[in-house]
């Protein structure tokens, strides 16, 4: 059974809540993705899981539990280098490197099935959206800026991506999916999924990351969110550490978009099926993560605070 169940209600209730409270003003907002509302918004939004944390800690150290120091609580909950030094980093760097890897293949492998069509050549899914953004002409040739542009996405962008998704992994890989850790390792990170697709709702039942679908992009992100997530949550209890899931879900928001780079204008992607988030992306995510956890079976997860003391009087 689940442990202290208040703690889940709290964290849960910071992080869903903050995160409708957050996102309010872009659904009065003639546009969802418009700048720099929508940037402001769903940067505040991507840190209420760490809200949500630090509400569990102060109710904990309020409650006079045990294990609730900062260095204690940092451990518990991944902030340190895990079991090995040396394994953390290179996930650390499997995170970052690998990401983009997955996003090239399920690209490659929604051409190959017939649900993707490229314009390698003429880039004229990329052009198209570069005209309708950009006024005058352009400082560099379409190719020139997209091969700028993915090398970005590779190189630097997961780590300035990272402090954003932080605020989010924090949160669900560092402390719920321990929390979550009784009902086994499969149906703790079905669940967190679950939960951390639906976290997304004020933002996809507005049909964003999936503009065609409105309101159904709200349940097809919960299908990626369990896939993606378990893969993280591979390298969470792989490691024993937050750092890999955090730069590997950074480096996914910085190369997600390499599909509408190359994508051919005369017929869009349908997101919804094709690319990393889309249905081809959610099962090659599922099939890794599997022989991941077959392969390199990762340790038990670590609760984030340890049982009370039998002798305790205080409430939980």
């Amino acid at each position: 059974m689940l442990r202290r169940l208040p703690d889940l209600w709290l964290f849960l209730l910071v992080a869903f809540g903050l995160s409708w409270l957050f996102v309010l003003p872009l659904w009065s907002a003639d546009t969802l993705t418009g700048a720099p509302l929508f940037f402001v918004t769903a940067l505040a939004m991507m840190f209420t899981p760490t809200l949500g944390v630090l509400a569990v800690l102060a109710r904990a150290r309020r409650l006079g539990r045990p294990g609730t120091t900062w260095r204690e609580w940092a451990g518990r909950t991944g902030l340190g280098l895990g079991y090995r030094r040396g394994r953390t980093i290179a996930l650390f760097a499997l995170g970052w490197f690998g990401i983009p890897v997955l996003v090239v293949v399920a690209i490659a492998l929604s051409v190959a099935l017939g649900l993707l069509s490229l314009d390698l050549h003429g880039l004229s899914l990329f052009q198209g959206t570069m005209a309708a953004s950009v006024t005058g002409p352009l400082a560099m040739d379409s190719a020139t800026l997209v091969a700028v542009q993915l090398a970005a996405m590779v190189l630097i962008a997961p780590l300035i991506n990272s402090i954003a998704a932080f605020g989010e992994e924090w949160g669900w890989r560092g402390w719920l999916l321990p929390r979550l850790a009784p009902l086994g390792t499969w149906r703790a990170l079905l669940v967190s999924g679950v939960i951390w697709g639906v976290w997304h709702f004020p933002l996809t039942l507005r049909g964003y990351n999936y503009p065609d679908l409105g309101a159904w992009a709200g349940p097809m992100f919960v299908i990626f969110c369990v896939a993606f997530g378990a893969l993280l949550g591979w390298l969470r209890l792989y490691s024993g550490s937050v750092w890999p899931a955090v730069v590997g879900h950074g480096s996914l928001n910085a190369s997600a978009g390499m599909i509408m780079l190359v994508g051919d204008a005369a017929d869009p992607p349908v997101l919804a099926i094709a690319g990393i988030t889309g249905l081809v992306g959610s099962v090659l995510l599922v099939v890794v993560s599997a022989l991941l956890f077959k392969s390199l079976p990762a340790e038990a997860p670590v609760p984030a605070a340890p049982p009370a003391h039998p002798a305790s009087s205080h409430p939980s």
